[in-house]
């Protein structure tokens, strides 16, 4: 690392050329290329995706993405002659649109079931040519604009689904990542208290993101990449991205006031923490990789996008912001802080004011706040123990969309279940395969919980029989998910006995259900996993049994709580209102898994950070009170100043319009608040002081076998922060090293 930062510092235009060349090349490759992303979220080989599959090969004509017009009148019925006659022509209008493959109204015998029972509501269905994912938003939003010019005169006209909700308009541009960025220029401002030193962390993560996000775009192209990808690898990149260029540039300052050269100082920072920041970065990337075990194609994609925008903004920390760091020399430090130096010149730094004060508090008190911060942990679990895993649909938009005015809509005229139907289908090669099909139907009609039955065969080379249900509860109801699981395990093997028919039940809710059973079911694996490979680094880099099984405690906390933030917000709907992210609704079921993935990783560098500070004054010292209270006081400061950072960047991306999105930024932003100020400064010190030297306790046969693994190298670590003044014996049966 030292010898990196050297070539840097000697060629730091060179460096910084090339990493703007790097942005450009890339933003322009991927500006040309275009963006291919996926909004295919299924698993294969479920139920839901054979039915989806039998339907579309029996039938391909309905491969396109299926939307609704639906309108409403206060006045009369929707059979009235005006209404009749400008909704006809509007579909008419609709159906000769680019893109359009057929529109099917609700005038005529044999779709009078799309006119509501009190004749106020109707809709139809427009199908397009193509899937939603391959739609071109214009020819959409030629058709929103079209059905939508009719509304007026006691009329209402909203328009649903997937297509549709690519035109509905979200925050401006990119203004969450400005507003992160806004918050994170006033705590480094605050923190470093000049204005050079405040633009290098936001230069360096704008660099390192912006490059990796052209490069997610690339990516798309060769494999399947979720369609959040970018934004969620942009949310963790400016996160994490400022985070470690403050910590080396908190490293640089600290050894510009003791009197060293710029390029001196630059060289430890990067040589030291730059290191710690390899490691972290490590760290989250082996957590996100984890999602691979998965083997699930698009969670695939959003590890490898996710992992690239780490590795790029850890290579910009270690290349790009020493060369910045040569460039504004002395700049670095406030105009207070030079003057000062140059009067008195270079004064031993001693760990003072509420961080060393607060290190001694919790040194006297370990046993009452370590219990303290157990509880507030604990308490904001709680609602974690209701989590429904679901999707959220489009009863979840923002009241002002039409997607949403759409959706309600439905739902008051028909009944919630006409927003999720379900589908059964089945390959129908016989007779007897028949009748016993349409005997199902009639079984479905006196089921509990179904609303309605139709069911249809259509012919092909060979024929499909296709069942639809509707249930008397929503998509998103738990009563709807029983409904699945009752005919899966009930209504259709008693209708499959003693014969060849094979039914599979697919539809909105039973694919959400499949891709949740899929998720949990490999959850455990996943979560084993990456716990075993974050608490093996750390075994690596501390030596010690402790250290990694605490770190993995706390992790667990964190995932937890923050979980059970989301839950109260997004599930209860506690807020969700009033921060403008729509309706209580299910969390999605890929959520837990990658949040378990950014929060293992994102908890490790406060860990690493924290405890590498610990570790290098119990080796020098043997006393665990001193390693305790001196890691707590030099580190804390920079941990909360970078926990305020992240907390603000992820926060901004509430605005982003993205409902998933918001998910990921109120979860992280709740973890990170929680990880630096309950876990990093309250429970772990705590429980650290009460353990004692068996914080460091490491089997001497396990410590002969495992290789040589530092954070920060020895002879940095000397070169580093003087320790706080102390004079004490060690206790008993403390462990001192030679």
């Amino acid at each position: 690392m030292a010898a990196l930062a050297r070539w840097c510092l000697r060629h730091r235009v060179a460096v910084i050329v090339l990493w703007l060349a790097a942005l450009a090349g890339v933003t322009a490759a991927a500006a040309v290329a275009g963006t291919a992303y996926s909004t295919d979220y299924d698993t294969p080989g479920t139920e839901s995706s054979r039915a989806a599959e039998l339907l579309a090969r029996t039938n391909p004509a309905e491969a396109g993405d299926t939307d609704t017009i639906v309108w409403h009148t206060d006045r009369g019925t929707v059979r009235a002659a005006a209404v009749q006659d400008r909704m006809t022509e509007v579909l008419r209008d609709v159906e000769d649109l680019p893109g359009v493959a057929t529109v099917t109204g609700p005038y005529g015998a044999e779709s009078a079931a799309r006119i509501s029972p009190d004749g106020r509501t109707a809709y139809a269905t427009v199908t397009f040519g193509e899937p939603a994912a391959t739609l071109d938003t214009a020819d959409v939003a030629r058709v929103v604009d079209t059905a939508r010019a009719a509304a007026g005169d006691h009329l209402e006209v909203a328009l649903g689904g997937e297509g549709v909700a690519l035109t509905e308009s979200t925050a401006p541009g990119h203004l969450s990542e400005v507003i992160g960025l806004a918050a994170a220029a006033v705590v480094l401002f605050l923190a470093f208290g000049s204005f050079a030193a405040t633009l290098l962390p936001l230069a360096t993560a704008v660099v390192g993101v912006g490059t990796a996000y052209g490069a997610i775009g690339l990516l798309g192209h060769a494999m399947k990449v979720a369609d959040f990808a970018p934004m969620l690898g942009m949310l963790i990149g400016l996160g994490v991205g400022i985070d470690y260029a403050l910590f080396i540039v908190t490293r640089h300052r600290r050894g510009l006031r003791q009197g060293l050269p710029v390029a001196e100082a630059a060289r430890r920072a990067v040589a030291t923490s730059g290191r710690a920041v390899v490691f972290a970065g490590a760290t989250v990337c082996v957590a996100l990789l984890g999602m691979l075990v998965l083997r699930l194609s698009f969670l695939n994609g959003v590890a490898l996008a996710a992992s690239l925008t780490v590795v790029l903004t850890v290579a910009a920390s270690v290349t790009l912001l020493p060369a910045l760091l040569g460039l504004i020399g002395m700049k670095a430090l406030s105009r207070r802080e030079r003057r000062r130096l140059r009067e008195r010149g270079p004064q031993p730094e001693l760990p003072t004011g509420p961080a060393a004060r607060w290190s001694r508090f919790v040194e006297r008190h370990p046993k009452a706040l370590g219990a303290v911060a157990a509880v507030v942990m604990l308490v904001l679990a709680v609602p974690t123990l209701s989590l429904h895993l679901g999707h959220s649909d489009q009863g979840n938009n923002a009241a002002s969309s039409t997607t949403r005015q759409a959706y309600d809509m439905i739902e008051e005229g028909f009944g919630p279940g006409v927003n999720g139907p379900l589908t059964l289908v089945a390959d129908l090669g016989s007779a007897a395969e028949k009748v016993a099909f349409a005997r199902l139907a009639d079984t479905l009609r006196t089921t509990e919980g179904v609303a309605a039955v139709s069911g249809t065969e259509h012919q092909g080379s060979t024929g499909a029989g296709v069942i639809t249900v509707v249930p008397e509860t929503s998509p998103q109801d738990r009563a709807t998910s029983d409904l699945v699981e009752h005919i899966r395990e009930d209504v259709v093997p008693a209708a499959e006995r003693g014969g060849t028919l094979d039914v599979y039940v697919g539809g909105i809710t039973a694919g959400y259900d499949d891709f949740a059973s899929v998720i949990v079911g490999k959850l455990p694996l996943f979560v084993g996993v990456v716990v075993a490979l974050g608490s093996a680094l750390l075994l690596l880099a501390f030596r010690s049994i402790g250290i990694p099984l605490k770190a993995a405690l706390m992790n667990v906390l964190a995932v937890a709580s923050s979980f059970g933030v989301v839950v109260a917000v997004f599930q209860w709907g506690w807020g969700s209102g009033l921060l403008g992210l729509g309706g209580a609704g299910p969390i999605e079921p890929f959520l837990p898994v990658i949040m378990v993935s950014v929060l293992f990783g994102l908890s490790m560098d406060y860990q690493v950070f924290l405890v590498s500070r610990m570790y290098e004054e119990w080796r020098q010292t043997g006393d665990n009170r001193v390693a305790v209270r001196v890691g707590l006081a030099e580190t804390g400061r920079v941990i909360n100043s970078a926990a305020v950072i992240m907390i603000a960047v992820f926060s901004a991306f509430v605005l982003s319009g993205d409902r998933i999105i918001a998910m990921f930024g109120i979860g992280l932003a709740a973890a990170v608040a929680l990880d630096a100020f309950v876990l990093r400064t309250l429970l772990v010190p705590a429980l650290m002081h009460l353990l004692g030297s068996a914080n460091w306790w490491l089997p001497k046969w396990l410590d002969r076998r495992l290789p040589r693994l530092t954070v920060e190298p020895p002879e940095e670590a000397a070169a580093g922060p003087v320790a706080l003044p102390v004079a004490r014996a060690a206790e008993p049966g403390e462990r001192v090293p030679s």
